[in-house]
């Protein structure tokens, strides 16, 4: 299963020095042991066509071996601390899952 967030970041909190400390959690986030694979990302640097969003900042793929590893994570602590940390930092998040 397949777990994919994208991040835009508040302008308060769209600078170098607090880009590089979320930068910082979102690789923690890679390190719990439920997650199997995954990455963060900034928008491609690719031509912009109409069905191409880059409005995003940030993006978090991961993938778990399994639903269920996917459900103890959304629980994980390390997951709950970044949510309670860098919430405030967000304008808008989405998720998608993919079975």
């Amino acid at each position: 299963m397949d777990h994919h967030v994208y991040f835009w970041l508040t302008d308060e909190k769209n600078n170098p020095a607090d880009r590089a400390a979320f930068e910082q959690a979102l690789a923690g986030l890679l390190e719990i042991p439920l997650v199997a694979s995954g990455r963060w990302a900034v928008p491609a640097d690719v031509e912009i066509r109409p069905v191409v969003d880059q409005t995003w900042d940030y993006a978090l793929t991961m993938r778990f071996a399994t639903l269920e590893d996917h459900n103890i994570y959304q629980d994980h602590p390390v997951h709950s601390a970044f949510i309670q940390a860098h919430k405030p930092w967000w304008a808008k998040v989405r998720v998608s899952d993919l079975a």
